[in-house]
């Protein structure tokens, strides 16, 4: 898969669940702790659901999961 082709939304999705499950918190603290709705953590990261997120939410996230922010931009490389 050419690294264009990539829907970075999933990646990004797929990488806020891993570090929220590595960092052992549920969904609904990680939208509490960010400040948003438990149904928009749970929406962007269903397999199914719509992914719309900003920057900011995003540093958010990587704060709350106590991340570097660049990691949730990790492509998976099984994919490529």
């Amino acid at each position: 898969m050419d690294k264009y082709e990539i829907n970075i939304y999933e990646q990004i999705a797929k990488n806020i669940k891993k570090y929220r499950k590595i960092a052992g918190i549920s969904q609904a603290e990680l939208a509490e702790r960010v400040g948003v709705s438990h149904e928009f953590i749970r929406r962007n990261e269903s397999k199914k659901g719509r992914k719309s997120f900003s920057v900011d939410t995003l540093w958010k996230i990587s704060v709350a999961l106590n991340v570097n922010p660049g990691l949730l931009f990790e492509i998976d490389k099984s994919q490529e």
